[in-house]
């Protein structure tokens, strides 16, 4: 603390000299945690009765909903006797029923909250005036291979948006990168300098990882490691998160005024959608996400759960009680957690500290993929993260509802097989029923044969059921928008609403069964050993070509065919009963097609509050992002060709690992053999692979050989031998 300037940060250099791209350390240390060996120290949560009685509440509803599906289920299937067929299929509707009823009750809780206007248990109230904030508070933006003008852009705009709010001085940005491709990370260097420049000021850091050690958690281990001891708060952002002043300054005065407060997560509201199917989720995300969020934090309460950005963290409670530890065995299951914030969430609390959630702060944002394959890669490594909690689970001393997050998690992967499973088996009773002979006399002494029977009226009803409590929560929503004038306003009127909610509802159905086709292949792929590896995640551009559409879409509309055959096969009620799953996969290519075109910016259709009337601080954001550079293709040459950002560059690089004899770093050795071979500055960059060149920007010695070598020379991509 006493190392730091009155606002956070270093002197700024004069112009030409050298800047320090991050401040004096100090240090933190983070204490692995162990998930079989705990004991509960002097801190220890607990339950009030209120959230007692709503979680029995909640949860009695669940069981009565399930209770009274499972019996309407086996009034269907009993006629004639139950079959195991018909008992696995009625074990598998229990559990996804179940799953149902949990949504629906809770999301009845958040209606009923929202409607009666009750309050937070922290006191924040976005209309009250703003705080006077006296702690020290980082923000960390953690990134990885991601347009670095965009998120400098972002970062910009956030940093302007607290300094208005008087308080800027209480916080110092960190960007965090672990970047490794060469020219993006060049790139981003260029950016921050420049934005140093533009705003004159010297709280604001970077920091390039060699190597990313453990992903997002080892990124922020790290900083702890070296920075955490300066600071009380954290708030940990993503490469597409905007936040507003107001917003992050009423975070910081709210974990000042509860010290038992290890976490505050926020909702984040997906913005700038530019495909149709980012506006969809930008759509239901924006009028379901409220009304959802709200009626988890209500029955959740102090065992709330992370979602990995957007929050502020007590930096002390996270060092002491969160670092995550390896989990054994190999890839995918074992080595780093991928999905650490559940975890690091459920570790907080269970050495005692509270984890929160305030739905109605506002003020909070991201983005969302553009496409339904984009989407899908993200969740095929989430998967991987999630089912990495099946190790998680059993780990000593966790609270029973931070073990029920876990569960949510790898369960909101798991469904998806299970409703695979689910269709297949009622595909196989029927096909029984139609090509296997009935035994109208079972074994024994019976004087009247029992005749196969079946009731599509009681089996329909229970479908009406099913489909009410996944579309009631949604009307519950539209209906609490008729009590929000201003909010009702800004989405652009009821009636509209209601046409987006209906036409939301029909292109979700449609999607639904591709994503169970897709979401079931990701659990197979890793239940056999495949890792998912670290995608960079694309932001804007979610169109393919139609053929790699084909491609990709192959196998949900070959599982199409397969059903539709099938059903056809069976009976033509069949096919018409299994016509919304059918529809979903046959169409799954063409409406790829359709909702990853470029939306229509000013369509009145799937209007969002942020759209009409936009916060100042994503105004700011996309004007700075508008006017943004392009990475350049050769970060080498760049650095060469600019003398500061050279200059800037070397002083601010780690110095070298000592290295046993004997230990080498091919990608650098390599890159030292071509660079000796060449015969001119152009034709070594010609020689050198993402790869090599990467190792070249992390040598002072190799970049300044290349400076002192001859601009022009013949280019090839072959060496004399």
């Amino acid at each position: 603390m006493d190392t730091l300037t009155q606002n956070g940060g270093i002197e700024l250099p004069q112009a030409g000299s050298r800047e320090l791209f991050l401040p004096t350390e100090s240090p933190l240390p983070m204490a692995t945690q162990q998930l079989h060996a705990f004991q509960r120290g002097e801190r220890e949560g607990k339950v009030v009765p209120s959230t007692a009685l709503r979680r029995v509440c909640i949860f009695a509803a669940t069981a009565a909903l399930t209770a009274g599906g499972c019996y309407e289920m086996y009034e269907v299937l009993k006629v004639g006797g139950v079959t195991v067929l018909e008992w696995m299929v009625l074990g598998l509707f229990v559990l996804l029923f179940a799953w149902i009823a949990l949504s629906f009750t809770s999301a009845l809780a958040g209606f009923v909250v929202l409607l009666f206007r009750a309050g937070n248990p922290l006191g924040i109230d976005p209309a009250a005036p703003l705080p006077a904030i006296g702690s020290r508070n980082a923000m960390l933006l953690p990134t990885y291979n991601e347009d670095p003008y965009r998120i400098m852009a972002r970062l910009r705009a956030m940093y302007e948006s607290v300094d208005q709010s008087g308080q800027g001085a209480s916080f110092d940005w960190f960007v965090l990168s672990d970047t490794t491709s060469p020219s993006v990370w060049i790139a981003e260097e260029k950016c921050f300098l420049q934005l140093r420049r533009d705003l004159t000021v010297s709280n604001i850091y970077y920091r390039h990882r060699r190597e990313n050690l453990a992903r997002k958690s080892g990124n922020i281990e790290d900083w702890i490691k070296r920075f955490g001891a300066g600071y009380d708060h954290m708030i940990i952002l993503d490469a597409d998160s905007l936040m507003t002043g107001d917003t992050i300054v009423r975070l910081a005065s709210a974990m000042e005024h509860h010290p038992a407060v290890a976490l505050i997560q926020t909702l984040p509201i997906v913005v700038n959608a530019k495909t149709l199917f980012a506006r969809l989720q930008q759509f239901s995300g924006r009028l379901y996400g409220p009304l959802i969020a709200a009626g988890i934090a209500w029955w959740h309460g102090s065992e709330g759960n992370y979602w990995g950005h957007n929050a502020i963290i007590r930096v002390r409670a996270f060092a002491q009680d969160a670092a995550l530890p390896e989990l054994g065995g190999r890839k995918p299951f074992g080595g780093h957690i991928l999905s650490h914030d559940f975890v690091e969430a459920a570790l907080m609390r269970r050495a005692g500290w509270e984890i929160r959630m305030v739905p109605a702060l506002g003020g909070s944002f991201e983005e969302c993929p553009p496409s339904l394959l984009d989407f899908a890669a993200r969740d095929r490594r989430w998967c991987q993260g999630n089912l990495q909690h099946l190790a998680v689970l059993p780990a000593r001393g966790l609270h029973w509802v931070s073990r029920l997050h876990l569960l949510t998690g790898i369960g909101s992967y798991l469904t998806a097989p299970l409703w695979l499973m689910f269709l297949l088996l009622g595909i196989l009773i029927s096909l029984q029923a139609q090509f296997v002979r009935p035994e109208y006399f079972p074994k024994g002494f019976s004087l009247f044969p029992q005749w196969p029977a079946q009731d599509p009226i009681l089996a329909a009803w229970v479908f009406v059921g099913t489909m009410g409590l996944l579309i009631v929560p949604k009307l519950l929503a539209w209906i609490l928008l008729l009590t929000q004038s201003q909010n009702r306003r800004q989405f652009g009127g009821a009636s509209r609403v209601f046409v987006g909610f209906v036409l939301e509802t029909f292109l979700s159905g449609l999607i639904a069964p591709v994503m169970m086709i897709f979401q079931s292949r990701a659990v197979g792929e890793i239940l056999l050993g495949r890792d998912s590896g670290w995608q960079v995640q694309r932001r804007d551009d979610g169109g393919l070509p139609r053929g790699e559409l084909a491609r990709k879409y192959a196998l949900p509309t070959l599982f199409g065919v397969a059903m539709a055959v099938i059903a056809y096969a069976v009976s033509l009620s069949l096919l018409f009963w299994m016509a919304p799953v059918i529809a979903g996969l046959l169409l799954s290519i063409p409406v790829a097609m359709l909702s990853s075109r470029p939306s229509d910016p000013n369509a009145r259709l799937f209007r969002t509050p942020e759209e009409t009337a936009p916060p100042q601080v994503l105004v700011r954001a996309n004007e700075l992002a508008i006017v943004s550079g392009n990475v350049m293709a050769s970060p080498v040459q760049d650095l060469i060709e600019d003398e500061r950002l050279l200059e800037n560059h070397l002083s601010n690089l780690p110095p070298d690992k000592r290295r046993n004899r004997g230990q080498v770093d091919p990608n650098l050795a390599i890159a030292r053999a071509k660079i000796e071979d060449a015969e001119s500055f152009r034709e070594a960059l010609s020689f050198l692979t993402e790869r090599e060149t990467f190792a070249v920007v992390n040598s002072p010695a190799l970049l300044r050989v290349l400076s002192a070598m001859p601009r022009a020379g013949r280019s090839t991509t072959a060496s004399p031998s």
